[in-house]
């Protein structure tokens, strides 16, 4: 297992523990709420302390002062009233955490532009020179993947403008791994045809592997001696890697994920979606706005 492969895996261990802290701070934001909202109740309605002589207040005595338990019964009860402030709270919180994670992920974006859409490790479909890119981290043996293959191919014919990145993401296991090093190999030996293999390897039953994707890739014209000799180029791993830790620093941890224009898409949406997200990365890129 490569180190990048390693701090693939700690993504949804990571999501886990946001997800962890999340909730926490969901329930605390929640008592904290009520609280607030109680004890402006509680003092509104409590007498004004009297007035000495010489203006000062007088201290309240210590059985008028609530204790612990009484704030907490209070809280508790108010709380199991109103548990439509907790939806509100709990909405409030994913606004923002969602609004940070696109800030975060923005400034990834622009600090890793040529990453992201020019990585000589990437295959292209579609028009090379296109002034809009789409970029698919992607894994051959992804059911959601292979589904969304036809998006990608019939938002490619459908703008010859287009310029479709694919990003290599074997997260799915060793098959994974291995399958996207022959692809990377293939790639490096008959780049004029990585784009039917690749194709014709997501779009094939069963699970891709090693032995399978050898297979295509001879029956495509590689020569098998080569091709192996490739596949030990030690660079293969060392972009495996890259990609990680690309996809770690956009919170990418599952296939299909996309960045187009400033934005990262998780999912596999559908061609409505993608096409929605192309046309406001090429206003964007028109108005300069973005």
């Amino acid at each position: 297992m490569t180190r990048g492969f390693a701090a693939n895996l700690a993504g949804p261990r990571d999501r886990m523990e946001r997800q962890m802290t999340r909730t926490i701070l969901f329930g605390a934001a929640g008592i904290v709420a009520g609280a607030g909202m109680l004890a402006l109740g509680f003092l509104a309605g409590q007498p004004r302390p009297a007035l000495a002589a010489d203006n000062a207040p007088v201290m309240a005595s210590a059985d008028q002062a609530m204790d612990r338990k009484q704030v907490e019964t209070i809280v508790r009860e108010y709380l199991l009233a109103n548990p439509e402030l907790l939806l509100e709270v709990q909405k409030a919180l994913d606004e923002k955490q969602k609004e940070e994670q696109r800030i975060a992920q923005r400034e990834v974006i622009e600090d890793a532009r040529d990453e992201i859409f020019s990585s000589p490790h990437d295959g292209v479909i579609g028009n090379p020179d296109g002034k809009v890119t789409i970029v698919e981290f992607y894994d051959y043996n992804c059911g959601y993947c292979k589904r969304a293959q036809q998006d990608m191919l019939d938002l490619v014919a459908a703008d010859s403008d287009l310029r479709f990145v694919l990003k290599e993401f074997p997260i799915l296991g060793p098959d994974s791994q291995k399958a996207h090093i022959v692809a990377q190999a293939f790639m490096k030996l008959m780049p004029e045809k990585y784009a039917d293999f690749h194709n014709e390897l997501i779009a094939s039953p069963g699970r891709a592997g090693e032995a399978s994707a050898i297979k295509l890739a001879v029956s495509m014209g590689a020569d098998e001696a080569k091709l192996r000799e490739a596949m030990k180029d030690p660079a293969i791993q060392e972009a495996f890697a890259s990609t990680y830790e690309l996809a770690q620093r956009l919170d990418i941890t599952g296939t299909p994920s996309y960045v187009v224009g400033n934005e990262v898409v998780f999912g596999a949406l559908g061609r409505e979606v993608l096409a929605e997200k192309i046309e406001l990365a090429r206003a964007c890129q028109a108005n300069a706005t973005c």
